[in-house]
């Protein structure tokens, strides 16, 4: 039987790390997890394979071409194939109100949620289309579903990628290859820390969820397990929220 391969890119902190670890107790899989830092990289491979999976780390910045182009070839050099990339690099950006906003933050932002994922669907599918399947998983957010008052780039960037996810579903999937996102709500990540700057302000967002607490990484790396497995099979062009009820209000 065909051992399945993961690639998970921004995979070395938050909802990545433990997308990588999840995959790991599913146990039978070959993980490539992949990131800008080769140290926390090299630290998260060892890590994995205590569940004694295989595991491998590739550096790539998923807002070059040439990186990822590379990322996928040597995947596919490594291992032959590909069945579940989890395209989960994101960043913040600069949080504050519109007429804050500039070309730069703008730029900063798009490069990494909206440039990223779609270089990184453009390769994944490449190969993926070839073998005739796979499964994609985009990181989104809750505000890809609503807006945000002092995250309007941010909030942007995550429509953006919804509306890539679908598009792409759309053309894939004839061939087979599904593409999918989850929208994590709050969740216990250093971006959190980072976007609400004080305790003050995380637990005013905190009181907004209906369940009245912060989403674990865990929590959201299940969905994103399931999404990538056979269970998951008629599922595509979907977004799924992982936000404790925000949207149910």
């Amino acid at each position: 039987m065909t051992t399945p391969v993961v690639l998970i890119t921004g995979a070395l902190s938050g909802i990545g790390r433990a997308t990588a670890l999840a995959f790991a107790n599913e146990g039978r899989r070959r993980i490539v997890i992949s990131g800008r830092r080769e140290e926390e990289g090299d630290r998260l491979v060892a890590e994995i394979r205590k569940s004694d999976v295989e595991a491998i780390f590739l550096r790539c910045d998923v807002r070059k071409e040439d990186e990822v182009r590379a990322l996928v070839d040597q995947v596919v050099a490594r291992f032959g194939r590909l069945d579940t990339a989890v395209n989960c690099a994101g960043t913040e950006g600069t949080p504050g109100p519109v007429t804050e906003q500039t070309a730069e933050s703008y730029a900063a932002t798009f490069d990494t949620n909206v440039l990223g994922t779609l270089l990184c669907m453009k390769h994944e599918m490449r190969l993926m289309l070839a073998q005739g399947n796979g499964s994609i998983v985009n990181v989104s957010s809750v505000v890809g579903h609503i807006g945000a008052a002092g995250a309007s780039v941010y909030t942007a960037s995550k429509h953006a990628v919804e509306g890539l996810t679908k598009s792409a579903a759309l053309e894939a999937a004839a061939s087979g290859v599904r593409v999918n996102a989850v929208a994590p709500g709050p969740i216990e990540t250093g971006m959190l820390d980072r976007f609400t700057g004080t305790q003050e302000r995380k637990a005013a967002l905190t009181e907004t969820v209906p369940l009245g607490r912060t989403g674990r990484p865990e929590e959201v790396a299940q969905i994103i397990v399931f999404l990538s497995s056979d269970k998951a099979s008629f599922i595509t062009g979907g977004s799924y929220l992982v936000d404790g009820g925000m949207t149910a209000v």
